[in-house]
């Protein structure tokens, strides 16, 4: 199986750093090269909502039931595939990081942190009735504005900003919110050195060295983030990309050993199953 890597087009949203799709659209959308029912990973953040329809989304190998009234959060990086067996409604933004700091710029805006790599932590939401109406109404004013021959972008910001609230307030307290912007520029280094580097080491204090920070400074930034130690994120991170490398390549696992800087292959495996309570092997039956 080869797992895509998908871009924003900028030429499909002229230009810009969001894009608003009808649901339905992806069903044929002549544009798309990959087929969206398969596993794929993107580079922009992705709000699903679902105003009619039920199924089952997957976000990094994980199952999440939705119905009407759902709304589903991929961030970048993440793979996730769509389920379209009863032709769900509704409408997808997707947006950039870009986008996020233009936002970010101009007025108050839940930070997006790297949660999902938290086992805790859960992309899917369950609206109430009033949230439902409310979430539609800016979704459809988000539209008509970015549609207007005279859209104004701070508008679509604002429109932007009160949903991302909204939808916000539906999570328990959250304690990224209140996170620096040292400390946000901090796990954003961190974060994307990871990225980097994720294959060649694992140890949080060499991560801590290259933000310029303590190796507890360091832990207390990624607890505020996401919940988790530096550590703890690491390994996250890594089983994720380890699932991904199983799934495409098929590898035995003395190669994927070799692949992420193991040294031998029951290492790996031994480490594969304290992350993940399976072995290599069992994690591919499962997903086919």
């Amino acid at each position: 199986m080869n797992i895509p890597d998908i871009g924003f087009n900028h030429q499909q949203s002229d230009e810009e750093e969001l894009e608003i799709i009808d649901l339905a659209s992806l069903y044929q959308r002549a544009n798309i090269d990959h087929d969206p029912r398969l596993p794929h990973k993107v580079n922009f953040f992705m709000l699903i909502y679902i105003e009619q329809g039920e199924g089952v989304h997957m976000i990094d190998f994980n199952d999440y039931p939705f119905c009407a009234g759902s709304v589903l959060l991929v961030q970048r990086e993440q793979v996730h595939a769509f389920d379209f067996s009863t032709k769900p409604q509704g409408k997808v933004l997707i947006f950039t990081q870009a986008f996020l700091d233009q936002v970010h710029a101009n007025m108050r805006l839940p930070k997006y942190t790297p949660t999902h790599l938290n086992q805790q932590h859960s992309p899917l939401l369950k609206l109430d009735k009033q949230t439902y109406q409310r979430t539609r109404l800016l979704i459809e004013q988000i539209t008509i504005e970015f549609n207007h021959q005279q859209t104004d972008p701070l508008i679509v910001m604002y429109l932007f900003s009160a949903l991302a609230l909204i939808l916000h307030r539906l999570r328990p307290a959250a304690k990224h919110d209140n996170m620096s912007l040292e400390q946000n520029v901090k796990l954003a280094r961190f974060f994307e050195l990871m990225q980097q580097h994720f294959r060649k080491t694992r140890d949080a204090s060499w991560y801590a060295n290259q933000v310029n920070t303590t190796y507890k400074t360091l832990n207390h930034i990624c607890k505020l983030a996401t919940g988790l130690t530096a550590k703890q994120m690491i390994d996250a991170f890594t089983v994720i990309e380890i699932k991904r490398h199983i799934v495409i390549c098929k590898k035995p696992s003395q190669q994927v050993a070799y692949d992420f800087g193991f040294d031998d292959a029951s290492n790996f495996v031994k480490y594969f199953k304290n992350q993940t309570n399976i072995t290599p092997s069992q994690f591919l039956k499962q997903v086919g």
